[in-house]
């Protein structure tokens, strides 16, 4: 009777111990940092548009000015 008894301690235990099965492991996300540009890149297309208007002014020849060309006139 004592064996019985120990069979089915033992089987309860082992069956409780047992009950949900086999459970896959949860993996936890990789976190990954996104890739920044620099600030610079921000700095740049304004910088060139500035030159171009500068250079647009510059090379304008003022369109009304009466410009003399030959000082002989």
């Amino acid at each position: 009777m004592k064996k019985l008894a120990l069979a089915a301690a033992l089987t309860v235990a082992a069956s409780t111990a047992f009950a949900g099965g086999m459970v896959e492991p949860e993996m936890e996300p990789e976190v990954v940092a996104a890739a920044t540009s620099s600030s610079s890149a921000g700095v740049i297309v304004p910088l060139l548009l500035l030159l171009l208007i500068a250079a647009a002014v510059a090379g304008s020849s003022g369109g009304d000015a009466d410009v003399v060309t030959d000082p002989m006139f």
